[in-house]
């Protein structure tokens, strides 16, 4: 029988991260045999991992960091949670109807959902990402508003009091907004504040807003708040939200539609 080809760096780190979002904390031995590699080399990717601020070295181990330091780049996050994002993006079009004016907030799960809209008809969208721009320039019947501001190269997005105000400007019947940071305590967070002010506009300009965020977020925060979890009338997430954590939202007064 053929052995499985072994793990690339990055699957390796993801399986780590993914094993630490279900224990908490595991050690060196235990991440050692869940990746098939020598500890050493574990040793070596929990260092990265340090560098991206997503987990913390311990005595023999390791632990998830539950604050979000830095945001990952948009290169990143396009290779973390394919499966997650493609069930949340397929769920979160749904939603969306015929001639409706929809914002997709900048992130690689709001990308997702273009091929799962490809049939809706006379759609509006409005978005400040600039690679969702490009996936929906041969969209059949889509218009396109790009809300321009400042670019942020490392997330290929518009970010800042620009965004706000072309947002502003506008009447949404649905928001979909993202987030690498969520839970019940703190709400939607970023490490970035300038990212605050699209996402509180467009929220602001909307008849409803949805959150489209996986669970590997969940119970991570960053400093600056963008919105309570309670200004989102749905979040739409994946299976691996635990059920004390999706109740508690439901409990709040939040609808849960898990993938």
């Amino acid at each position: 029988m053929t052995e499985p080809a072994p793990m690339i760096p990055d699957q390796r780190r993801e399986r780590i991260v993914q094993a630490l979002h279900r224990e908490r904390v595991l050690s060196f031995r235990q991440l050692s045999d869940l990746a098939g590699v020598s500890q050493m080399t574990v040793r070596r990717d929990i260092a990265v991992l340090e560098e991206q601020g997503l987990v913390q070295a311990t005595t023999g181990g390791a632990k998830l960091v539950s604050r979000l330091v830095l945001e990952p780049s948009r290169a990143e996050k396009a290779t973390t949670e394919i499966a997650e994002k493609t069930a949340i993006a397929r769920l979160a079009a749904t939603r969306v109807r015929d001639t409706m004016t929809i914002y997709l907030d900048a992130g690689t799960t709001a990308q997702a959902m273009r091929p799962f809209l490809e049939h809706v008809r006379d759609l509006t969208v409005v978005t400040n990402d600039i690679a969702t721009v490009q996936t929906f320039l041969d969209h059949p019947s889509a218009d396109l508003i790009s809300v321009g501001g400042r670019v942020d190269r490392t997330n290929l997005s518009t970010i800042g009091r620009l965004t706000r105000l072309t947002l502003a400007e506008l009447s949404l019947d649905l928001a979909f907004i993202s987030s690498s940071s969520w839970d019940l305590a703190h709400g939607v967070t970023t490490p970035v504040e300038a990212k605050i002010e699209a996402k509180r506009a467009a929220v602001e300009a909307a008849e409803r807003a949805v959150l489209i965020a996986d669970s590997s977020k969940y119970g991570r925060f960053a400093k600056y708040r963008a919105l309570r979890l309670s200004e989102v009338a749905e979040v739409i997430t994946d299976a691996g939200l635990p059920d004390n954590a999706a109740d508690a939202i439901v409990a709040s007064g939040v609808e849960v539609a898990r993938a």
